[in-house]
């Protein structure tokens, strides 16, 4: 049977955003004075709003950052996503053979980057008119505020909903909220994942993962 939705994380999910947007951020925070590993850094900030990230980067560095520092990494960052941002690999592939399911983005980023990073990568057509962000609902992962606004807006039970999400407070967000959720994890697999979350090292194994068969790709 069919979910009656898939709530599609953006950043790390549909778009390999994650770590062009860290190397801004640590970029601006190295003109400060504080280098920080890229790699490890990332996986630190998986899944943060940049609101978080910044907090941290001020607690690392023991000052207060300029007043228009975020303003400053917001642009840098799209000017980054318009040279180099990509799909995520299967990602196009993954959306089109869904396209006759309702799906839907449920991203903690503001609207203006996720509709960004969408019409950069060609997916925009496929979620135009469905797409909710954490700064218009005034949740962010792992509350589970977000996942069940959309759900509400879309008119589909939680119960009935499917949640892809790359980061650990998107898969506690999916589970708070009631549905079932699958973990895309195509490096290492984060341990603290819990039982029971399906894990996808490849985008294209939610397809099978979901019963939909290569004719249905078409």
């Amino acid at each position: 049977m069919n979910p009656g939705l898939i709530l599609f994380d953006c950043d790390g999910t549909l778009v390999d955003s994650e770590e062009l947007g860290t190397s801004v951020l640590l970029e601006m925070a190295a003109g400060l004075g504080l280098n920080l590993p890229l790699r490890e850094t990332n996986a630190y900030f998986r899944g943060w709003k940049l609101d978080q990230c910044v907090a941290q980067i001020r607690i690392w560095l023991g000052r207060e950052l300029p007043d228009d520092f975020v303003a400053q990494v917001r642009t840098r960052t799209q000017e980054v996503f318009k040279e180099r941002l990509q799909p995520v690999p299967g990602a196009v592939d993954v959306v089109r053979a869904l396209r006759h399911l309702p799906i839907c983005v449920a991203s903690s980023g503001p609207r203006e980057k996720i509709e960004l990073s969408l019409s950069l990568t060609g997916l925009l057509p496929y979620f135009r008119e469905h797409i909710f962000s954490g700064y218009e609902v005034g949740s962010w992962k792992p509350d589970p505020g977000l996942f069940l606004h959309a759900a509400e807006a879309m008119g589909v039970e939680p119960a009935a909903c499917v949640v892809v999400e790359d980061s650990l407070v998107g898969v506690q967000a999916g589970i708070a909220a009631g549905m079932t959720v699958y973990a895309y994890q195509p490096e290492a697999v984060d341990p603290q994942i819990p039982e029971g979350v399906r894990i996808l090292r490849q985008l294209e194994e939610l397809l099978p993962a979901l019963g939909i068969a290569s004719a249905d790709r078409e």
